[in-house]
């Protein structure tokens, strides 16, 4: 049965997804590459980015960390994110020439729908990659992720708001945070008005690291 997943999302410990003044110059806001210090050196983010060295192996580290980054992309179909978290626009489209933050060949490789108030069309990238906009809300945009999957399951990318609504909809079936050993103070807040025990999700399974607390959080 198709899973709708949370993968891979660093909080702080006082539960933000994202630092304030997120902007062009400042995608995670003020503080937020702190929130991701347990995934920038694993193999699985140096694969991601095409960083090898001489030999052609990848770079990055093993072990926990990189467990953790590397399944949150197996049996994954489609994606689904916000708008946020697609680029800094926002507003009405001004033009078309922003295609997100990844270059050319985004790390997705499979469709990837974009929570928005405003319509555009989709982006084909390369490397199998293709943006569709949703504006019809967060059951229109799962339903097409699920349809466009082939059976696998749909990763949640975020940012906190949306993975708040699909939450406070009981919608998501297995959730990995990745609590990072930093506070921000204010931002994105991933829990803000949501009572995760009242909705039937509970803590299955916690591994810690040196840079994170790994949990898992299912129905």
């Amino acid at each position: 049965m198709q899973k709708l997943r949370v993968e891979s999302f660093s909080i702080s410990i006082d539960g933000f997804g994202a630092g304030p003044n997120q902007g062009l110059d400042n995608p995670l806001g003020v503080g937020g590459e702190g929130l991701h210090q347990w995934f920038l050196p694993t193999q699985t983010f140096q694969q991601l980015h095409l960083k090898h060295n001489m030999t052609g192996k990848s770079d990055g580290t093993t072990g926990i960390n990189n467990d953790f980054a590397s399944r949150g992309f197996k049996n994954i179909g489609a994606w689904i994110m916000g708008r946020n978290m697609f680029g800094p626009i926002r507003g009405p489209w001004s033009d078309n020439n922003w295609k997100g933050w990844w270059g050319d060949n985004p790390p997705y490789h499979v469709p990837v729908y974009v929570l928005t108030n405003h319509a555009r069309d989709p982006i084909e990238m390369d490397g199998g990659t293709t943006f569709h906009f949703v504006n019809e809300g967060i059951y229109a945009a799962l339903e097409r992720a699920f349809d466009s999957a082939e059976g696998k399951d749909v990763r949640v990318g975020g940012g906190a708001n949306v993975i708040r609504q699909y939450l406070n909809a009981k919608l998501i079936d297995e959730m990995h945070l990745a609590v990072s050993p930093i506070l921000l103070g204010s931002g994105e807040s991933l829990f803000s008005n949501t009572d995760l025990l009242s909705l039937g999700y509970k803590c299955t399974e916690y591994v810690l690291t040196e840079n994170a607390t790994h949990l898992i959080i299912c129905k």
